[in-house]
Order: C-alpha cells, then structure tokens, then sequence
C-alpha cells in the first residue's frame, strides 16, 4: 500500500522541471474527489504558466473562507481572471518565481492548492471554538452556544459536516457503499478505529464513533440525508490537544484523506484477497491434475485354461 499525500505530484513535478526549463505545457488532469486541474502555458509563451482548478463544492468553501485562505497563500500569484470553467487560477512567470530552496517550498505549497482550499471549514471551526472556549458559560443552566454548522459536499451523496463547540470540533463523514463487499470490509475497517483506542498508546487519538445507516445526532436535523444500508457516517471528535498551532496543519491534511484512505484500504484488501483465492485455486488444480490415473495401456492376462485375452 502506498502513502497518501495531501499534494498533487502531478503539480510538484511539473512546476519543478518547467521553472527550471520553460517551454510550452498543456496537462488537464483529475485527483481525488473529482477535482480537476489544467496547467498550461496561455498564448504558448514559455515563461507564462496558469493553474486552474475546479472542484464541486467550491460556492461551499467560499461562504467559509476559501478564498482568504487562497489570498493568504498565494497572494501576487492568484489570477484576477479564472480561466472558464474553472473556479480558481493561479498565474506564474517563471522569471518572477522563488529560486533556490525558496522555490522549493513555494511548489509544495502550489501543489497542496486543493488542500488549502478544503481547509478552509477546519481553520474556521478551530477559530469558533476559541472563541467559545472563552465565553462564559450561562448561568441560567442553559445549553452553550455552538459554532455553525459547516456542510462540504466534495463528492456526489457524500458530504464532510464541521462544526464547532466550547470544548471540541466534530467532524462527520458521510460515505457511500456502492457493493455490499465494500460495505462489510468498510464495517471492519471502521470498527478498527473505534476499538484501537482502547489501547492505553492510543488514548490521546481523537474519539472516532461509526454508525451504519443512522445519521449521528449531530446532522440527523439535515434535510435530505439518506437512510439506506448503503451509507455509513463517522465522526471524528477533535479536542483542542489536536489542532493546537503546533498539530493543527498536520491535522487539516490528514483528515482531509479519510475518505479516500478507508476505499483505498477497501479495495487494496479486496485486490489481496482475490489474489489469495486465485492462489489457492491454482494450488487445487496442480492436486486434482496429480490425481488423475495414468493410462497404463493394454495388458494381457491367462484364464485358468491357459487361454490369453487383453484387458483395457
């Protein structure tokens, strides 16, 4: 199994070898999630590249921040154009571009454009709840105020839900089993993560709850959620320990990869199992084919009178 990053190497590699050699691009190309990027070189000028990227839930992010994440980030380099059919673009010159180990860095943080933009929600929940960690309780017994409810539909029928609290953010996954094998090797899965906290290692990991079918009474408000076998929903408890300004990126970009780590894991344990089976058919071949009787041709045998006959 390989390692998920939270950068396209696509953008990495690309924007490594061009800046150090320009010359004439066009890469249109779809990570995870549906997003779709085109890296080229507008009017084949050499020196010119434009980034574009498109993703689904793109008027979503943008309520809650998106583009001052990508401002604050790329700043000079965000297009005022987006190219059509795109919903950001980022424009380089490579004579203008960060050299050395500056230039390094700077492609690693254009090759993580999609990240930044999806943190957007995470970086406004940790900021709620802050602020409601700081307000007083009300004397009255009354519930605390909670922080607003955040909805990212990136994928069709599944959705990322944030919200804040005085003393947590919780995040909510909404996933879809398309085969009733994804679904059993996904209960596993996901009941791992539930039980592995129980090791005394492992109790300062955030709470992971999984609930098959049955929305979390965080969301079951939401209109339109579905209540089918085929859905399962997991929640992520973070506590301020996991998004304190030493952990809070790192938490942002793994999160971000549940989703796509749980189906990857799915189908690489499928992929392993039919191996095995296959494995194992072969070997139960090799002994029904060690099996068979031999033709040992026509013999000839004697009655008791003496007279011969051949016997198949």
């Amino acid at each position: 199994m390989i390692l998920l990053e939270s950068h396209s190497t696509i953008i990495l590699n690309t924007l490594t070898e061009k800046f150090t050699n320009p010359s004439t691009i066009d890469i249109q190309f779809v990570d995870y999630d549906g997003v779709r990027f085109h890296l080229h070189t507008p009017d084949r000028k050499k020196t010119e590249i434009l980034l574009s990227m498109s993703i689904r839930c793109w008027g979503e992010l943008v309520r809650y921040g998106a583009l001052d994440v990508i401002g604050r980030e790329y700043g000079p380099y965000v297009a005022p154009t987006v190219e059509p059919g795109y919903d950001v673009s980022l424009a380089f010159d490579t004579n203008n571009v960060p050299q050395g180990e500056d230039q390094v860095a700077f492609i690693k943080s254009v090759a993580l454009l999609k990240r930044n933009a999806l943190a957007a929600p995470f970086e406004r929940a940790f900021a709620e709840q802050k602020a409601l960690e700081s307000t007083p309780a009300p004397t009255d017994g009354s519930p605390r105020a909670q922080g607003q409810l955040m909805q990212i539909h990136y994928r069709d029928e599944e959705a990322i839900y944030v919200r804040a609290s005085h003393d947590r953010v919780t995040v909510v996954f909404s996933t879809i089993f398309k085969e009733e094998t994804d679904r059993i090797f996904g209960k596993v899965f996901l009941q791992e993560f539930v039980d592995a906290r129980k090791l005394a290692s492992l109790q300062t990991a955030p709470q992971v709850l999984y609930s098959n079918r049955d929305p979390p009474l965080e969301i079951r408000h939401l209109p339109g959620l579905k209540n089918t076998e085929d859905v399962g929903y997991v929640t992520f408890v973070l506590f301020p320990r996991h998004f304190s300004a030493l952990t809070a990126e790192e938490t942002i970009s793994r999160i971000q990869l549940f989703r796509d780590y749980l189906h990857y894991h799915i189908k690489c344990s499928k992929a392993y199992m039919h191996s095995r089976l296959r494995h194992r058919v072969t070997e139960f071949l090799k002994i029904l084919n060690r099996a068979k009787a031999e033709n040992l041709g026509e013999k000839e045998r004697k009655t008791v009178t003496g007279r011969t006959f051949s016997a198949r």
